[in-house]
């Protein structure tokens, strides 16, 4: 790679200065411009609070009060109203109102978050519409899925969206809960106000309000390892 000659970065520099004055011209609070990046492509609504170590590119549209990183990297994605992201990656994303993202969250192309939703950290989310207050709050992935409203989709929780030639989709009732460990293995619908068991992996459609069980069943067996130890 040519390396960048020293008139280049000054330019380079210049019009990196122009874009975020600009925008600290308008009312927004840019922390630490130098430490900022933004696309000149990029439209930010006054009040909106970008900290220090952002990367804005492309068609990135940030509303009111929104408050950006620090150390973020937004790529043609839309930010609502008073919503916070923090420390995260999202490209081609859509966020609504007052939800939280991050720190470490990754959303990737086609996801369409709603309001008052809690999206934590090492989530990711690819082609995926959750509605308004969801809480994905950690370490869980969902690909390929429709999100009803209110759903608690807990920790280690995935859809199983691929079976090696295509991609297929998850579709989750308002009011569901998600348990801890599941799969969900799509295609496959959890009904409306359904409960999925920790540990669970689904195969099949869940009725609304049901409860859905699929793992072995625990055995103990007693002092097996004093009877393993005492064979050594």
């Amino acid at each position: 790679m040519k390396a960048i000659d020293s008139t280049t970065l000054e330019v380079m520099q210049d019009v990196r200065n122009r874009i975020n004055l600009k925008h600290l011209e308008n009312g927004v609070k840019i922390l630490d411009p130098a430490s900022t990046y933004i696309d000149d492509t990029v439209e930010i609504a006054p009040q909106a609070v970008i900290y220090p170590g952002c990367i804005l590119e492309g068609a990135c549209k940030i509303a009111q009060d929104a408050i950006i990183g620090p150390y973020t990297h937004m790529r043609d994605t839309t930010i609502g109203k008073g919503t916070a992201v923090r420390q995260s990656v999202l490209t081609s994303a859509t966020v609504g109102e007052n939800t939280e993202v991050g720190p470490f969250a990754y959303l990737r192309p086609g996801t369409d978050v709603g309001n008052n939703c809690r999206i934590g950290n090492f989530v990711e989310i690819k082609n995926a519409i959750l509605k308004d207050g969801v809480k994905m709050a950690h370490l869980a992935y969902i690909g390929d899925a429709d999100v009803g409203s209110n759903v608690n989709y807990s920790c280690g929780a995935i859809t199983a969206n691929y079976d090696g030639k295509k991609k297929h989709r998850t579709v989750i009732g308002n009011d569901a809960f998600i348990g801890c460990n599941s799969n969900l293995v799509a295609p496959v619908e959890i009904g409306e106000g359904a409960l999925v068991a920790a540990g669970s992996t689904i195969t099949d459609a869940l009725p609304e309000h049901s409860l859905g069980v699929a793992r072995a069943r625990q055995v103990n067996k007693e002092n097996w390892v004093k009877l393993r130890d005492k064979k050594k």
